[in-house]
Formats: structure tokens, sequence, C-alpha cells
């Protein structure tokens, strides 16, 4: 394995380099890892220093102890205003939306439970990695409470409508083989093999142009809302731009000297 190198010191998060992954860790074992303000904040300053980061390739989102995420902190939530309530609403929001939206990939290491708004921040990450272990399920409902975090709009694009509203009416804990088999889960390993098939997955992607894959996947991502032949003429745009890139020169060049590309994302 690649040893982890600490580079910013957080107070719910550990933030780690492994080659070239950010890999950043839900440090609030304590609380299952569950959101607070404090780690809104600190999520979006992480990404911040990522994007900043040109040698980096991909970010891994994963939990310390039993639990990936728990969703919102509700003891935290409970107390709040009115008004502090909504800013804390629109704030994890806006974090999902940038997560989604990230130029690099986004890779879900699911190391245990992945409840409600912890399966919203799932959906917003680009491949999900899951312990055996792992449970996945939106408790809202037991609750009295409605996802807020982009649920009903990304849950049933990724597992189905019909697959969705079992998840959200039941609120029942699923393993992840039966999310793999749905779709949302790309893979599912032993809890101790976890790290190792995450560390494959980014070693995939280190090697592959940066600019490559963040004009793929806006596209993609764009590609939902559209009719096809919109999407169809957003591709095509895009290829023409794509046409002056340093990566698509570097990458002919190299295959036909027979070479490895080196890519700037440029």
């Amino acid at each position: 394995p690649i040893p982890a190198t600490p580079t910013h010191a957080f107070e719910t998060l550990q933030f780690d380099v492994r080659g070239t992954a950010a890999w950043l860790v839900l440090d609030r074992p304590q609380a299952m890892n569950s959101v607070s303000p404090r780690m809104l904040e600190e999520l979006d300053a992480a990404l911040d220093i990522v994007a900043r980061d040109a040698a980096l390739r991909s970010v891994v989102l994963t939990g310390r102890g039993r639990a990936f995420c728990a969703g919102a902190d509700l003891l935290s939530v409970r107390g709040l205003g009115e008004a502090a309530a909504r800013d804390f609403a629109d704030a994890a929001h806006a974090l999902l939306q940038r997560i989604e939206a990230f130029p690099l990939p986004v890779i879900a290491a699911v190391n245990g439970l992945a409840l409600a708004g912890g399966l919203e921040l799932v959906l917003a990450c680009d491949l999900v990695v899951a312990a055996r272990e792992a449970r996945f399920g939106d408790a809202h409902a037991k609750l009295g409470l409605l996802p807020g975090w982009g649920a009903t709009a990304r849950l049933p694009r990724r597992i189905g409508v019909a697959r969705a509203k079992q998840m959200m009416f039941t609120a029942q804990q699923l393993p992840a083989d039966t999310l793999a088999g749905w779709g949302l889960v790309h893979e599912v390993v032993p809890a101790d093999a976890l790290e190792a098939a995450v560390l494959a997955w980014c070693a995939q992607l280190a090697d592959k142009s940066p600019l490559g894959l963040r004009r793929m996947k806006q596209l993609l991502g764009d590609s939902l809302e559209q009719p096809l032949p919109v999407a169809l003429r957003a591709e095509r745009a895009m290829l023409e731009a794509h046409a002056h890139a340093n990566d698509r020169r570097e990458g002919l060049e190299a295959f036909a000297q027979k070479r490895t590309p080196r890519f700037t994302g440029t």
C-alpha cells in the first residue's frame, strides 16, 4: 500500500495524499461521521486545497470507524434556529454539487454505514467501492424528515425510480452486494481489502489525461438533463475544443512513439 502523507490539519477530517490521490477521511467516529456545520466547512476547504494541486489525479472520500457517514448531525441541527438550519442545508447542498462537478474523479470508499445524508454523499461521487459489510439506506421517513441533499433527484437516476422508492419509503438498510446489483456500487470487497481496492482504482486513473477525464465528466453529467440531439451536439462542440489540447497532442505522440504519455491536464 502507498503510505499516507498527512498534509493539512482539520478537526473533523483526516487529509492525506497517497500517490496521486487525495484521501479525505471523515473523522467523527463517535458520531458515526455525521456531518456537522464544521465538517461542511472543512470538506469545502479540503477541496480548495485539492483543486490547487496539479499533481493530484483523484479524490477518495471515506470514513473512520464503523460508519462511512450517518448523514447530518441531527443533534447539532436540532439546536439550530430556522435561518441557521436553512444555511446548513444550503451549504450541504452546495458541497454535494461541488463534489458532483469536481474536475477530478471522486471515489466513495464506503467502509460502513452510509445512511440518509451519507447515502446522498455517496450519490455525489463518481465511483463507489464498498466493503461487503457496508450498508446503505435512506432513513428520513423514519424520522418524519425529507431528503435535502439531492437524494430525490440523484437516487432514481442511479438505480431507477422503483428501487429509489423502495429505499426511501421503507428506510431499509441494504447490503453493498444489493446496491452493486442495482448499479450504484462499482465493486464490493472484504473490509480488509477496501483500501487496496481503492488504491487500485486510483492507479487506473493516475495515468489518464486529467483534461480528458474532466471533460468526459462534464459531458456525462450534462447529458442526463438533455435530449439526445442536444447532448450529441455538446459532445461535438467539446471535441472541437479538445482538438487544440496539449493532452490530446501528447497522447497521440506517445502512441506513435510507443511510450507512456506525460499528461499535463491542459
